[in-house]
């Protein structure tokens, strides 16, 4: 069973998820506290069983934890039917008034931007961090601009996201469950404020919409948090991880140059190749069961997305990154009701920097290993050194 202490397999941990799948479905991960599917049957079986949801359980002590739980206890990710129908309702409604298809100009304009900036780095010092000049600053743009804003926030909600979202992890220290908590509680007070100024002086966004339906305070609040640590998250780590696999599968890289049209097929092959979500989490509401194994009512169950992703019985050659892969059944975003609400517009946003990067840095490479996070849960780069020279 792997360790998420090794660093073996915090580097590389598909070959770990093959040996799991050799000897089964669903798996016992004591060092979790939950079983685990590692075939892509078990793993799309775990996201769309009714019998499964996402059932919240406030972080404790909860008096220690007063804003994270608030956050989670109203989010959309962490609700069931009916609160989930309901939320998700005014949510899909936002993003469909236009908003994705407004954005799309300004997100390839803002990508263009960003990767002259990069370019004009590297040409001043040799090499630059894609992931600062890039892969982090457009989604939170891009979401600044929807829920409107100002996007010189944008630096304070990326750090504010990452405090966050390390209470995903297992094992944290408890400073870092602290730090979770305060940046959870400054991300309240400052939606709270943007949501009273949007109710005096509505304007073109996401939060003037929800403020028109049914939303409590503290649900629209707890939305918008989702969708700018979502959309961030979630962006940031496939452009980080997929330029990252087609740099180092230099012949992928070349090709994509070569063949714009393999855009959209590239793009659902990075979320396969190295899932920036690799668990996601399942809490049996009933007696359940998955590939032959037992989940009894109140335990739980984990999707392992990246071992599904690398699956030999859906995906051929699966450890193969080939950018014109179609079909292409990953499980990146989801499946069932809860399928991301922003899947869309990341898809823009992943496509925008990859046309620009192919157009304007046709022979962009790495400049050295990069330095990958140690979590497990949320796989990503603390940094991509990349060069032309």
């Amino acid at each position: 069973m792997f360790d998420l202490a090794d660093p073996a397999f915090l580097a590389n941990p598909y070959p770990y998820f093959a040996d799991l799948r050799e000897r089964g479905e669903v798996h016992r991960h004591d060092g979790l506290g939950i079983a685990v599917a590692v075939s892509h049957a078990a793993s799309a079986a775990v996201l769309r069983h009714r019998g499964l949801g996402r059932i919240w359980q406030d972080a404790l002590p909860v008096e220690r934890f007063a804003s994270f739980n608030l956050l989670h206890r109203n989010s959309l990710l962490e609700n069931e039917p009916p609160a989930h129908t309901r939320l998700r309702r005014v949510i899909a409604s936002a993003f469909g008034r236009g908003h994705v298809q407004r954005l799309r100009p300004m997100v390839a304009e803002l990508a263009d931007g960003m990767v002259d900036g990069l370019a004009a780095e590297i040409a001043e010092t040799g090499s630059a961090d894609l992931l600062a000049h890039l892969a982090q600053p457009l989604p939170v743009a891009v979401i600044a601009e929807l829920l409107g804003v100002p996007v010189e926030d944008g630096p304070r909600m990326v750090t504010l996201s990452n405090h966050i979202v390390k209470m995903y992890e297992y094992g944290l220290a408890e400073d870092k469950r602290d730090a979770a908590e305060a940046a959870a509680a400054e991300f309240v007070e400052y939606l709270r404020d943007v949501a009273k100024r949007r109710a005096n002086s509505p304007g073109d966004d996401i939060v003037s919409d929800l403020l028109r339906s049914e939303l409590t305070e503290d649900e629209l609040v707890a939305t918008a948090v989702l969708l700018l640590m979502a959309g961030h998250e979630a962006t940031v780590n496939v452009i980080g991880n997929g330029v990252n696999a087609l740099l180092t599968h230099r012949d992928q890289w070349e090709r994509l140059v070569a063949s714009p049209d393999l855009l959209d097929p590239c793009v659902e092959e990075l979320i396969r190749f190295d899932a920036p979500l690799q668990l996601f989490e399942r809490t049996a509401t009933a007696d359940v069961e998955i590939a032959g194994f037992r989940v009894a009512e109140g335990e739980k169950i984990g999707a392992l997305l990246g071992a599904a992703a690398r699956d030999p019985k859906v995906f051929d050659r699966p450890d193969t990154l080939d950018i014109g892969r179609t079909p292409n059944a990953h499980l990146g975003f989801g499946m069932g009701i809860h399928y991301c609400v922003g899947a869309p517009l990341a898809r823009v946003e992943i496509a925008a920097a990859l046309t620009s990067l192919a157009s304007k840095l046709p022979g962009l490479k790495l400049a050295e290993t990069p330095e990958r996070r140690p979590e497990f849960v949320i796989r990503g780069l603390r940094s991509l050194p990349v060069t032309t020279r």
